[in-house]
Parts: C-alpha cells; sequence; structure tokens
C-alpha cells in the first residue's frame, strides 16, 4: 500500500473522500448516540475553527495549548490550529490544573499564547483561557468572518511535566508527523476500509500521529474512546467492524483472556502494540489464545512516535520491537561496558537515531549533549541489533543497575518474573547497596484473587532456575497497583522514591 506524504494537513483533509467516516466517538453513556463525522464535514468545521483562530488574532508560528477531554472536539482544535499555521500543545484535560505544580511551569516553558478547552479556567492561569463547556465547537467556528490562509508552517509541541529539572521541549513540524503517519499507514497496509479502535489519549503523540493522522493519510475510519474498557470491549469491536486497535501493553494484558461468553471478532487483522516493552510471553500467549498478530513497536516522541515495528507478514520475533521504519537506526557502543546479551553475542549499546522525522535539536535549553555532533539523536535506550537487523531493548541507560561493576538490565529479570502465573505487570529498579553499589529490587502487580505469598515463591523459583545469584533482585514486593503513565507504561520513579507502599514482601536467599 503507497500512500503519498501529504504537504500539510490543510491540503490532507482537502484531499480525502467527502462520502466517508473519518471519526465515531463510542457511546459514553446508555442511550447517548454515537457522534460522528464525514471527512467533509472534518473539512469544513477545521476550516471554520482556522477562521476562528485568526479571528482572534493568532498567528502562524503561534503556541496554543489544547485541554479538551471530548476526544472529536479535540481533534477539531488540533488539525484546526494547524490549519493556519499555530503550533498545537496537547494538555492533559483530566488534570486539576489549580492544584497541578507542573502546569505553570510547562506553559512558561511551552511559550504558550493561550489554552483553549472544553472547561472552566482554573483561577490563576499564567496565560488566556478561552473556555467552553458545552459543544465547543458550536461556539467557537461561529467566528469565522475572516478568512484564514493554508499554512506548512506550526505543527506538534510537547514537554516534559517540569516536575524536576527544564522541562524538554520538542516541536514536531508538519512535514515530520505527516512523514511518520505515512510510514505508519503504509506499514501496516491501511486503506480506506479500515476501521481502527484508539482507546489511547489523545493528548499523548502516539494517539495523535498513530491513530488521528495515519487514519486520515489512508482516508479509513477511526473509532475514539476516552479511555479503554474492558467491559463490553469485544462487542464494540464487532459493533463497528474494527479491522486493526491502536494499545499498548496493559490492554493487551487485560483482553489476553476472554471472559465468559465472549468471542474475537473475525474483523481484526492485528493489534499494535507501543508505548512500554511487551513481554515475549505475553505476545505468544495473546496470539496462541485470541487469534490476532500482535505487532510490536518502538517510538518516541522526538520521532514523531514511531521508529520500528515488526513487519505485518513476515517474521515478527517476539522480545523484538521489530525492524526500523523511515529512519536510520544504529547502536553507540558503549565505552566502560563489554557486557554481551545473552547467548547472542552482541553488543549491547545506545539506541541513536536520524531522519526525516526525528528533530534535530530540543526548543529547550540543557539537552544539546544528547545530540552526536554528526548529527544522532541519543535515545538513551539500550539494545542490540541481530543478524536479520531486528532491534531487541533491554532498558533505559538510567535503569542500569551496576552491582560491583557487573551491568544488570531489568527486563531481563522482568520477563522471567512476567512468566510466572497470576502475575500481570513487574518492574525492577536498583538500589542502593553500602558494599556492591546497587542491587536490583523486584515489583509486581497480580491479578485478582492470586495468593501472594504463593506466587512470590514461584517468582523465586523462576529467578533462581534462570538467573546467577548476582543478578537476581534481593525481595520480590507486590503492589496494589503500579503507578503509571495516561499511556500504562509503568513509572519507576516512585518505586525508586518509596512513594509505592508494597503490600507483601518476600526476601530472596
Amino acid at each position: 500500500m503507497i500512500h503519498e506524504i501529504p504537504e500539510s494537513i490543510d491540503s490532507l483533509f482537502r484531499e480525502r473522500s467527502a462520502g466517508r467516516v473519518y471519526v465515531r466517538a463510542p457511546l459514553e453513556k446508555d442511550n447517548e448516540a454515537c457522534t460522528r463525522l464525514h471527512y467533509d464535514d472534518f473539512d469544513r468545521i477545521t476550516r471554520d475553527f482556522a477562521r476562528a483562530f485568526t479571528s482572534l488574532g493568532f498567528e502562524p508560528g503561534d503556541r496554543v495549548g489544547i485541554a479538551v477531554g471530548s476526544p472529536i472536539d479535540f481533534l477539531l482544535y488540533f488539525f484546526g490550529g494547524m490549519r493556519c499555521g499555530l503550533w498545537m500543545a496537547p494538555l492533559d484535560p483530566t488534570l486539576d490544573y489549580d492544584a497541578a505544580p507542573q502546569f505553570h511551569a510547562q506553559v512558561e516553558a511551552l511559550q504558550l499564547r493561550a489554552i483553549m478547552s472544553d472547561r472552566e479556567p482554573p483561577t490563576a492561569s499564567p496565560v488566556p483561557w478561552h473556555g467552553q463547556t458545552s459543544r465547543p465547537h458550536i461556539h467557537f467556528s461561529s467566528a469565522n468572518s475572516v478568512e484564514y490562509t493554508p499554512s506548512t508552517e506550526g505543527g506538534i509541541l510537547l514537554s516534559s511535566s517540569g516536575t524536576t529539572g527544564t522541562p524538554k521541549v520538542m516541536m514536531l513540524t508538519q512535514r515530520q508527523f505527516l512523514t511518520t503517519a505515512t510510514y505508519v499507514a503504509q506499514h501496516n497496509e491501511l486503506e480506506w476500509r479500515d476501521v481502527g479502535l484508539n482507546p489511547l489519549p489523545l493528548w499523548h503523540i502516539n494517539a495523535e500521529v498513530v491513530a488521528a493522522t495515519a487514519t486520515a493519510v489512508a482516508g479509513a475510519e477511526l473509532i475514539l474512546q476516552r479511555r479503554f474498557k474492558r467491559t463490553d470491549f469485544w462487542q464494540l469491536v464487532y459493533q463497528h467492524q474494527v479491522t486493526w486497535i491502536n494499545a499498548v501493553p496493559a490492554i493487551v494484558s487485560h483482553l489476553a483472556t476472554l471472559r465468559d461468553g465472549e468471542t474475537v471478532p473475525s474483523s481484526v487483522r492485528f493489534i499494535r502494540s507501543a508505548s512500554a516493552p511487551l513481554p515475549a510471553e505475553l505476545i505468544t500467549q495473546f496470539e496462541r489464545d485470541i487469534g490476532i498478530p500482535v505487532i510490536e513497536s518502538y517510538g518516541m516522541t522526538e520521532a514523531a512516535s514511531q521508529i520500528c515495528a515488526n513487519p505485518l507478514r513476515g517474521l515478527r520475533k517476539p522480545g523484538s520491537v521489530g525492524i526500523p521504519v523511515g529512519v536510520e537506526l544504529r547502536v553507540e557502543p558503549l565505552v566502560d561496558d563489554g557486557v554481551e546479551t545473552p547467548n547472542q553475542h552482541l553488543p549491547i549499546g545506545q539506541i541513536a537515531l536520524r531522519g526525516p522525522s526525528v528533530i534535530s535539536r530540543y526548543a529547550s535549553d540543557d539537552y544539546a549533549t544528547r545530540f552526536t555532533s554528526d548529527g544522532w539523536l541519543l535515545t538513551g535506550d539500550l539494545g542490540y541489533l541481530d543478524d536479520d537487523g531486528y532491534v531487541f531493548l533491554v532498558g533505559r541507560s538510567d535503569d542500569v543497575i551496576n552491582r560491583s561493576g557487573e551491568k544488570i538490565y531489568p527486563r531481563e529479570i522482568e520477563e522471567i518474573i512476567l512468566r510466572v502465573d497470576g502475575v500481570i505487570a513487574a518492574s525492577v529498579i536498583g538500589v542502593p547497596d553500602v558494599i556492591l553499589g546497587s542491587v536490583p529490587l523486584a515489583y509486581i502487580e497480580l491479578a485478582d484473587g492470586v495468593d501472594d505469598a504463593t506466587t512470590c515463591e514461584h517468582v523465586i523459583a523462576a529467578l533462581e532456575a534462570a538467573l546467577g545469584r548476582s543478578k537476581r533482585p534481593t525481595a520480590i514486593r507486590v503492589v496494589d497497583a503500579f503507578p503509571r503513565h495516561a499511556t500504562g507504561k509503568i513509572q519507576k520513579n516512585p518505586l525508586r522514591d518509596g512513594a509505592v507502599t508494597p503490600r507483601y514482601e518476600a526476601l530472596l536467599s
């Protein structure tokens, strides 16, 4: 499937087929009708938004935040602003901005001129807050007396939270994320007949590029959910004849076991997983029991979401994030590390990238060292390439545990733990040790009804059978639930800071 990279967001929606549905928002409440917009309606309304932004005095290059919870309304703001050349900065619409300490730092780092929202403004917003509490596009698009000029300027503006250190600001031009979206559409063979389901937050780069923009590039249809809901999930898929699902490992894990009376619709071609490593054992189980291929991928905001993906057709390697798609990738040797990958004899190094979708600099201070002199972005992810060119990740450079000079990679331990029945999530961190420097400590989350003590015994037995003593965690701690990012990725800093209280602990000898 060959797709041309669109010149701009404006040209993308001008060229879509008028008779096709672009987005649907499934039922949020009982008896509420499903909202849908055809491509011609979406084109018309986002033009209205571009006119409204222009009438409010915004000019190409201005930076505007979006704190919008309604999925369809979010996309109207998001793409409408870019049609007239604005930098659109998605903000988490679930936050209490009066209580969020990072809000002011994030607004300052992004240099926002205003924030558009479908909720009431906080008591102290550092910039003008344009809030509408009911169907904002009806009110917002009414200010359309000023014509806008289609623009290739602007794009997506994002930053880290700013809770520690200088916020890391990234600017992805329209051309950059349209390039990645086109590669996603081609790699997954998306065409106008496809219907995608996206339960991931739209204020995250994955949903913006992989779901919303790649769907538009293919002229296909997208079902939007505010959040993933396990109840009646497969019924929703059947109702809308979904052909692919945009997911993260936590969602794949929830779907790996069918509930009483559930069947998997035959319409689904694949599930795409991103955001965090997917345990090889889970992929094997899911494909065996559910019968849908899992396309594991790897990406980061700095590359407009996608870097690697397993092939849709051909060899998919559980445990690998696949092959590079549309980017150059190399492994930078670790100067002080001669460690070889288990049974592979391939050196581990830091993943480095460059390409048309990869940023060449950060739009903030303190991060120039992330780029080499010849223009490669150092990702901070550690991994290796096998003889077939498949990428295997072993962890983050700041997650590596140095025990008396021996490097221990958390993912190797986590993969073993996740094979134990009853364990649904695992995270290994390094903790200081007076004698050894640092030692591994494992946290696990268990399925409902599973006994803590018995499961920990099984975890310890699995670790003792697979790992030498120096690589084994000092203890296994059971938590009620891991702190997670919006995409389901486990947050390790609260574990390191002792902010998560375990309900049970088992020590290893």
